[in-house]
């Protein structure tokens, strides 16, 4: 038997699998992403409702070579299978002409008439629908906030959690300057800090070029496992860092920095609604789509507010903001800001509702 006839009928078991708000509608559709983002658990659900029909592949599978697909097109013509997945797809492997074709891979590879999904792990919505071990929103929320957001995080016993982060950190590369990379920009997260100061630290520790640290960074930048905040109306500016995963600043540094932490943790969700995100000067984030400010102060005090206040006054009339929102751990209240009401309120609540 040969490799295609074994992947053909060796059908997978399809776990049981809580829908994601992303879902595949287009008969040729690319899903990019990080790593454990749940790539693949969006396929699973999508062939149990589709096609028994199909045939997948995995390029990741040490099984066989590519070399071992190089009939994939009489294959599929002769077994009348209309559905093709491709798992880890490659770049310049030629693609079977078939009804329906779904490829994953952690960069977007522009293929004409495909449509695109960009895959990010869990927004804190969807956490609460897959966590079913926890019985209260809070318990759920410091759950989320101690061990992070890939999906398959839940399911694993609160002991192993921490160990299964550090553990995904060296899934990205065998070659160590590259996880020495992600480890730096993961220490980075929430801070304002150039590429250009970057290398020059590591450099110090590492032997490295910066053809290769560059390259590095863009790779990262075009899985969205690192990804960067601009300031507004200012592209030049050094950029805010930003992590796909949270719980990964802890895993890299014994030196706590809650504030990064939370304020990462904002972001993705702001992020993962598909909006254009920038900083401002005292300002976490600004998204101009609905004129609104979001603020990173997760215990909130009126001392710290008091040294916003004249920027948000500024920003208020400048780019008529309308909307003001202070996520915090656990604070409700309201406050006005010129004639805005702004509402103070905590993350679990704010990311449910906003």
């Amino acid at each position: 038997m040969n490799i295609l006839e074994t992947l053909y009928e060796n059908k997978i078991t399809f776990p049981t699998l809580f829908d994601r708000k992303v879902v595949i509608n287009n008969k040729k559709t690319f899903l990019f992403g990080p790593k454990l983002c749940g790539k693949t658990s969006i396929i699973f659900n999508y062939l149990k409702e589709n096609d028994e029909n199909y045939l997948y592949i995995d390029f990741d599978d040490f099984r066989y070579d590519i070399e071992d697909l190089s009939e994939l097109q009489t294959f599929i013509t002769k077994n009348k299978i209309k559905t093709c997945i491709i798992e880890n797809y490659i770049n310049g492997f030629t693609l079977p002409n078939i009804d329906t074709l779904i490829l994953t891979g952690l960069y977007k590879s522009y293929i004409p008439d495909f449509s695109y999904i960009k895959v990010m792990p869990l927004d804190f919505e969807e956490f609460l629908l897959f966590d079913t071990k926890h019985q209260n929103t809070t318990n759920s929320f410091n759950s989320f906030l101690k061990y992070g957001n890939i999906p398959e995080i839940i399911e694993v016993k609160d002991y192993k959690k921490i160990n299964r982060n550090k553990e995904l950190i060296k899934l990205y590369d065998a070659n160590q300057n590259t996880i020495e990379i992600l480890k730096i920009l993961v220490k980075s997260s929430g801070e304002l800090k150039s590429p250009f100061w970057l290398y020059n630290i590591l450099k110090k520790n590492i032997k490295i070029s910066k053809d290769f640290f560059y390259k590095t960074i863009k790779d990262f930048e075009n899985n969205n496992t690192i990804i960067f905040c601009p300031k507004f109306n200012q592209p030049n500016a050094v950029k805010k860092i930003f992590c796909f995963n949270f719980a990964l600043i802890d895993i890299v540094s014994y030196k706590k920095n809650f504030s990064n932490l939370f304020s990462n943790m904002i972001f993705l969700e702001l992020f993962n609604q598909n909006q254009e995100i920038f900083y401002l000067e005292y300002i976490d984030f600004y998204t101009p789509h609905n004129n609104s400010i979001v603020l990173s102060i997760p215990f909130y005090n009126t001392l710290q507010m008091s040294k916003i206040l004249p920027k948000l006054l500024k920003y208020i009339d400048e780019l008529k903001i309308n909307k003001i929102t202070i996520v915090t751990i656990s604070n409700f209240d309201t406050l006005y800001v010129d004639k805005i009401e702004a509402q103070i309120i905590p993350f679990y609540e704010w990311a449910l509702g906003k």
